[in-house]
C-alpha cells in the first residue's frame, strides 16, 4: 500500500499538483476528506455533524481541524479503502496531522510531499480565487508551520504542476525513502 501526503500551506498548489499527477498517473486520485460546513464542496465527502461525531465515537477518525467555518477529518476505514485501491493523495496543513496519519497506516508506504510557495504568491492566488476570505487564508498561511520531516520538498512558484506531479510519481513509484534537493 502506498500513499502520498501532501502537505502546505492554503494557495501552495495542492490541489493543481493532485489535478496533474491524477491526469499522469490514474493510480493517484485524491482522497476526500469528510467536511462538516460551510464552503467549497468540491474535493470533500461532505457530511453531517452527527455522522462524524458517531465516526469519533467509534475511534475511526484519525485527525479532525476546524477552518474556515467547518470541520475537515480523515477517517481510518476510508482511507484503508483507498490504500488498498490505488495511491491516494490526503491534502494536509498540519505537522500533527501528517504524524497522525501516517500513524494510522503504519504498514503503508507514506510520500509525504512539503508544497510551498512565498507568501506574496500565495496571496495573489488566493485574490484570484475569488473566494472573499484573503486574510483568513493568508492567516493559515502564516500558521502553517514548515515540515522538517518530509521526502520531497517542491516550491510551487519555481515548478510547473507537471513538473512538481512527475517528480512525485517518480519518488513513490521508484520507493525513494528522501530526496536532497
Amino acid at each position: 500500500m502506498r500513499g502520498v501526503i501532501i502537505y502546505g500551506p492554503p494557495a501552495a498548489g495542492k490541489d493543481t499538483v493532485t489535478a496533474a499527477l491524477h491526469e499522469l498517473d490514474s493510480r493517484f486520485a485524491l482522497y476526500r476528506r469528510l467536511k462538516v460546513g460551510p464552503g467549497r464542496a468540491t474535493g470533500y465527502r461532505i457530511t453531517d455533524t452527527a455522522s462524524l461525531d458517531q465516526l469519533h465515537h467509534r475511534g475511526e477518525v484519525v485527525w479532525e481541524n476546524h477552518r474556515y467555518g467547518a470541520r475537515y477529518a480523515v477517517d481510518r476505514p476510508s482511507l484503508v479503502e483507498h490504500l488498498s485501491a490505488g495511491v491516494p493523495i490526503v491534502h494536509l496543513g498540519q505537522r500533527a496531522a501528517v504524524a497522525a496519519v501516517t500513524a494510522a497506516v503504519p504498514d503503508a508506504d507514506w510520500c509525504v510531499v512539503y508544497l510551498w510557495c512565498p507568501r506574496h504568491v500565495a496571496e495573489q492566488r488566493i485574490i484570484s480565487r475569488h473566494t472573499g476570505d484573503t486574510a483568513e487564508r493568508l492567516r493559515a498561511w502564516d500558521e502553517t508551520e514548515p515540515l522538517l520531516d518530509r521526502d520531497l520538498f517542491l516550491n510551487t512558484a519555481e515548478l510547473a504542476p507537471h513538473t512538481a506531479a512527475e517528480r512525485i510519481r517518480r519518488h513513490v513509484l521508484n520507493g525513494a525513502r528522501v530526496e536532497k534537493l
